[in-house]
C-alpha cells in the first residue's frame, strides 16, 4: 500500500509537470484563436449586418484550436469543411426540414461530397458536423438566412486562414522545449533510481519505472509536433533554411524514444537487481553521473547549445561502464552495467555524435 503511494505521488507530480507544460504551450495559440473568434464576430456582426453570426466565431476557432500546429493547409481544410457543411446545412434544410431521419440524409450526403471533394479527413469531418449543427439547430435561432450563415461560416475560416498565414509560429523552439523536457524527465527518472541502487530501496526503482512510464504521452506529442514541422518546412520555400534543422530535431526526438524505452528495460531490471543482491553504491554512482549528462544535455537541447559538457560527462561515464569489474555483485547488476551502456550510447547520440563514434566510446568488457 506505501509503495502505491508513492507511485501515485510521482505519477501526480509528473502530470502537474506535463500539465504545466502543455498549458504554458497552449497559452498563445489559444489566445490568438480567441481574438481571431472575436474578429470574425465582429466582422459578421458589424460588417455585415448579421444577427446571429455564430458560426463566424464557430469557425474561427475550429480552424485554429489550441494546437500551435497550424499548418495552412490543415487550416484551409477545416475552414473549407466547416463552410461546405453549413452550405449543404442550409440547402438541406430547405428541402428536407429538420428530424432525426433529416440527420442521418445530411451526414450522408455532407460526408460523401466532402470526401469527393477532398481526401482529407479533417474536411469531412467539419463538414458533418456543422451540417448536423444546421439541421438540428431551433428555429429560434434562424435570423440571417442561409446565406448569411453561410457567409458567416466562410468569414470565420478566412480569418483563421490569415491567422495561419502571418503567425506560422517557430517550427524550432516548440520541439526543443518539447524535446528538452523528456530529457529532463529522463535525467529526473534515472536520479531516482541512482537513489534505490545506493540505499537498495526498490520502491524507489518502482517509483523511477512509472516516472518514465508516464512520459508516453509526451512522447507522442513529440512525435506530432516534429511531423507536423517536417509537412510545413516540406511544401513551405521560405522556410527551406529550417529543414536540417528540423531534420536534426526530429533524430533527437528519436533518440529520446529510445533512450527512454531502453531506460525504462533498466529500471525494471533494477528493481530484481535490488530485491535479489541488496543495494549497490557504485551503479547508483554510475546512474546519477549519466543523469547528471542528461540534464546538462536537456538544457543544452532547450537553448540550441552546442552539448559539450553533456557529452564530456557522458564519455567520461561511459568508460566506467565494464560489466566484469561488476562480477563479485552478481550477474543481475552486470546486467544492469550492459543496459546502461546502450542508454548512454543514445544519449551520445543525441549530443551529435554518429552510432560508430557512440559506440567507439565504450570500453570492451
Amino acid at each position: 500500500m506505501r509503495g502505491t503511494w508513492r507511485r501515485g505521488r510521482v505519477l501526480l507530480a509528473l502530470r502537474v509537470r506535463q500539465g504545466g507544460r502543455r498549458v504554458a504551450e497552449a497559452f498563445l495559440p489559444i489566445l490568438t484563436a480567441a481574438v481571431a473568434a472575436a474578429v470574425a464576430y465582429f466582422v459578421s456582426r458589424h460588417l455585415l449586418g448579421h444577427e446571429l453570426p455564430m458560426f463566424a466565431p464557430i469557425a474561427a476557432w475550429v480552424c485554429l484550436g489550441f494546437s500551435p500546429d497550424r499548418q495552412p493547409r490543415r487550416v484551409a481544410e477545416l475552414g473549407a469543411g466547416a463552410t461546405i457543411g453549413v452550405a449543404l446545412g442550409e440547402v438541406l434544410l430547405g428541402v428536407v426540414g429538420s428530424g432525426a431521419v433529416q440527420i442521418a440524409v445530411v451526414l450522408l450526403i455532407a460526408a460523401s461530397v466532402a470526401r469527393f471533394l477532398d481526401r482529407g479527413h479533417l474536411l469531412t469531418m467539419q463538414a458533418g458536423v456543422q451540417a448536423v449543427v444546421i439541421i438540428a439547430m431551433p428555429a429560434a435561432m434562424i435570423a440571417d438566412g442561409a446565406v448569411g450563415r453561410w457567409a458567416d461560416a466562410l468569414v470565420g475560416a478566412a480569418i483563421a486562414l490569415l491567422v495561419a498565414a502571418l503567425l506560422p509560429g517557430d517550427l524550432t523552439r516548440r520541439p526543443r522545449r518539447m524535446t528538452a523536457a523528456i530529457v529532463r524527465d529522463l535525467a529526473s527518472a534515472l536520479g531516482t533510481l541512482a537513489q534505490g541502487l545506493r540505499t537498495g530501496d526498490a520502491q524507489l526503482a518502482e517509483d523511477a519505472l512509472a516516472q518514465l512510464r508516464g512520459t508516453q504521452a509526451a512522447l507522442d506529442s513529440l512525435d506530432e509536433t516534429l511531423r507536423s514541422a517536417q509537412e510545413v518546412v516540406a511544401v513551405n520555400p521560405a522556410l527551406r533554411k529550417l529543414r536540417g534543422t528540423v531534420a536534426e530535431l526530429s533524430r533527437t526526438g528519436m533518440l529520446a524514444d529510445r533512450a527512454i524505452r531502453n531506460a525504462r528495460v533498466v529500471a525494471r531490471r533494477t528493481v530484481g537487481a535490488i530485491e535479489d543482491g541488496g543495494a549497490s553504491p557504485q551503479v547508483g554512482a554510475e546512474v546519477d553521473t549519466i543523469a547528471v549528462g542528461l540534464h546538462a544535455l536537456a538544457g543544452a537541447i532547450g537553448a540550441g547549445d552546442p552539448p559539450q559538457h553533456a557529452r564530456s560527462t557522458l564519455v567520461r561515464i561511459s568508460a566506467d561502464l565494464v560489466p566484469v569489474t561488476h562480477a563479485e555483485e552478481g550477474w543481475r547488476k552486470q546486467t544492469l552495467v550492459s543496459l546502461l551502456r546502450s542508454l548512454v550510447v543514445d544519449a551520445l547520440q543525441m549530443t551529435g555524435m554518429s552510432s560508430r563514434e557512440a559506440m567507439s566510446q565504450m570500453p570492451e568488457g
